[in-house]
């Protein structure tokens, strides 16, 4: 018995689980990523070969310019003019290395010249195409609008005589051009065409048709005047032009008409009170 008893001693002594408490491992020391630079060398030859590659194929590329093709529909533009704009641009630039946007830039500089595009034509060329602008209308005295109502040529030394002559103060040459464009249709659905057309430094708005009639159309609702001359006194315009001076729309409801002998009638005696100070 007692000899059991200790056998069990011993086992129950020998199961008793392990202290919790454990030194804790010491910290390694941080050590250097280990790079393997033998692959990273290869890679960099690789790249730098690559770059020199591309360094020769450039250089064997960028030949000197030796011919311009200059094409497009000329009438006031010359090609040699576009030819030497070229020219003075291209004198230290290789065919690669040229500035085509600023080449194009310098082109559009040259007077009449709407549109530019240049492109590179292998091995030592070079091809440019020039729209030329369209003057829709003449500006001021001597200046020229095109069909975007831009004032493309402020001192114009060939004026098309039968363009309308448009005016107004300076930064209004688009708004005149888009009423132009509004009412000529008008007007030439009912046999007439504007001669010119003009905005004030008030803000008035005055018509003169080719057969001599002037129309008043002032400050105010000046749409809606245009529609009332159309609608009531373009038929008088149109069968007596001889005998008219004027129409004047800044009546409230109505219209005068000045006759070249002198005299003037409204239809009605209501005058717009903002227009009363023009008359």
């Amino acid at each position: 018995m007692k000899l059991l008893g200790m056998e069990l001693g011993l086992d129950l002594g020998l199961a008793n689980p392990k202290p919790r408490n454990r030194r804790r491992k010491e910290g390694q020391r941080w050590q250097w990523p280990q790079i393997d630079w033998r692959r990273y060398s290869f890679a960099l030859s690789g790249l730098a070969g690559v770059l020199a590659f591309v360094a020769l194929l450039v250089i064997a590329l960028d030949q000197p310019i030796t011919s311009v093709s200059v094409q497009g529909r000329f009438q006031r533009v010359s090609p040699m003019d576009v030819e030497q704009a070229v020219r003075e641009r291209v004198r230290k630039a290789g065919l690669v290395t040229v500035d085509l946007a600023g080449l194009q830039a310098s082109i559009k500089r040259l007077p009449w010249v709407d549109q530019a595009s240049v492109a590179r034509v292998w091995p030592r060329g070079l091809e440019v195409r020039v729209v030329e602008q369209v003057a829709a209308a003449r500006w001021g005295t001597n200046g020229l609008l095109n069909a975007r109502g831009e004032l493309f040529l402020a001192e114009s030394r060939f004026m098309p005589p039968e363009l309308p002559r448009l005016s107004g103060p300076a930064g209004t040459e688009g708004m005149v051009a888009q009423r132009y464009l509004a009412i000529q249709g008008r007007l030439v659905e009912g046999g007439l065409r504007i001669a010119a057309l003009r905005l004030d430094a008030r803000g008035a708005w005055e018509i003169d048709l080719d057969n001599g009639v002037s129309i008043r159309l002032g400050r105010r609702q000046v749409d809606e005047r245009f529609e009332r001359f159309v609608a009531a006194a373009l038929a008088l315009v149109v069968q007596r032009a001889a005998d008219v001076a004027y129409v004047d729309m800044r009546y409230t409801n109505g219209f005068a008409v000045g006759w070249r002998g002198g005299t003037r009638v409204a239809s009605v005696a209501a005058i717009d009170p903002d227009d009363a100070a023009e008359l």
